[in-house]
């Protein structure tokens, strides 16, 4: 096998991973269903995060996300029959990040190179130190296996030799003199002879056993034994769990966290047209920090609204607003004027565009009359799937089993986090 795909316990070379991360963001897809405007805004948010990651020192995840934007701007989406669609000013944008995008993208490809040379070989070091204790504890169990060989064979030895002399000693008992018949005497009851001329038969002799005939060697805990002893084991140098993972798991969302005081500003800011029962919209906007996304921004744009819809306008603003403050989109916040807090059809396919490019953005519906403000997302193993497929518009009917959306219960409130806002109404 070629040195490049060489594995060390299941870690490649550096080549093969890096061969590998191409691989898996080359199968991205483009839906020719789904606008190619909202590609284009997800890789607007491609680019923003990935600045993050690198900042932050995630290198892998920065450079993922670059090569995720090279791949889809360089090759998928000009497949889109909307590509061509897109205004100038957009293709133009999107040529211009190409071209920041592709050298970043090389520049931590050759440190990702670096450190995964790094990791490769110390994992073949301890590879092979690994099969060096491997060699010793073989070795050792085999001396040990020898020398318990030739214990036995010298217990066998003096076991043997033992039974030899015991039969032996039997064998001088039973073959003894013989004393011929004519020559006994019967001592007569009546009789009072001296002892000295009786005749006495000679008994056996008293066999002592002997306390060496077994090895000292089988001898545990001062007890004599006849089994063949058993090596030790240390039981401290079984291998150690393989079970990982060391990261949290990327399958969860992130948590969103939302600043208290955003919803009561907002409120604020709509009070104007919540009066008119008109409703009001505006975008969630922050940063990643610490693999959690936190809202910092709070972005009212140009919009015309109805007392049940809201359709931002001039979106071209609002990039050009993330783009100075560097930040990305994490959803957004509307107003329900005389309605409580639920998302409506119209909400709903809103909302999956914001969701699509960011798995983690949350919808708030404030319903001042009913004093309810709530956090929704669409359902991430049901209803994202189910409105991404759904080709209606305007307000429509859609099944309520299973639920199309929930509690955003990633998302969390804190307190101590201001808000800044961006009312670019005026």
């Amino acid at each position: 096998m070629m040195d490049d795909l060489k594995e060390i316990d299941g870690v490649p070379s550096p080549a093969v991973r890096l061969r590998r991360m191409a691989e898996k963001v080359s199968a991205l897809e483009v839906d020719h269903n789904l606008p190619a405007v909202m590609y284009f805004r997800s890789g607007l948010q491609m680019v923003r995060m990935a600045d993050m990651y690198q900042k932050q020192g995630s290198v892998k995840d920065a450079y993922l996300l670059y090569l995720r934007f090279i791949t889809l701007f360089l090759e998928k989406i000009r497949e889109h029959p909307g590509w061509a669609l897109l205004s100038i000013q957009d293709r133009r944008i999107a040529s211009d990040k190409l071209k920041e995008t592709i050298p970043k993208a090389e520049k931590l490809k050759g440190i990702l190179r670096q450190q995964f040379e790094v990791e490769y070989q110390e994992k073949v070091s301890r590879a092979q130190e690994e099969e060096k204790q491997r060699r010793i504890i073989a070795e050792h169990e085999a001396r040990n296996r020898r020398l318990e060989g030739e214990r036995q064979q010298q217990f066998k030895q003096r076991h043997d030799a033992a039974i030899a002399q015991i039969e032996h000693t039997i064998s001088d008992v039973v073959t003894g003199p013989i004393v011929p018949l004519d020559s006994i005497v019967y001592p007569d009851a009546n009789n009072t002879t001296p002892k000295y001329h009786q005749i006495v038969q000679p008994s056996a002799p008293i066999f002592e056993p002997q306390e060496n005939l077994y090895p000292a060697a089988l001898n545990t805990n001062n007890q004599k034994g006849l089994g063949p002893m058993l090596p030790a084991v240390d039981r401290s140098t079984k291998p150690a769990s393989l079970l990982s993972l060391s990261t949290q798991s990327h399958h969860g969302l992130r948590n969103v966290v939302v600043p208290t005081q955003l919803v009561e500003r907002f409120l604020v800011l709509a009070q104007g047209t919540t009066l008119q029962n008109i409703e009001t919209c505006g975008i969630l906007a922050g940063y990643l920090d610490q693999n959690q996304l936190v809202i910092s921004h709070l972005i009212i744009p140009k919009q015309t609204a109805t007392p049940d819809s809201c359709t931002t306008e001039n979106e071209e603003e609002v990039f050009n607003y993330q783009d100075k403050h560097n930040v990305i989109t994490l959803g957004w916040i509307h107003t329900h004027p005389s309605q409580t807090a639920f998302l409506s059809s119209v909400d709903l396919h809103t909302h999956c565009s914001y969701q699509l490019m960011m798995p983690e953005a949350i919808a708030i519906v404030c319903a001042p009359r009913y004093k309810d403000n709530s956090i929704f997302c669409l359902t991430q193993n049901y209803g994202l799937d189910f409105i991404a497929k759904c080709s209606k518009s305007g307000f429509h009917p859609h099944p309520s089993e299973p639920p199309l959306f929930t509690i955003a219960e990633h998302a969390r409130l804190e307190s101590d986090l201001s808000v800044e806002v961006a009312d670019l109404r005026r």
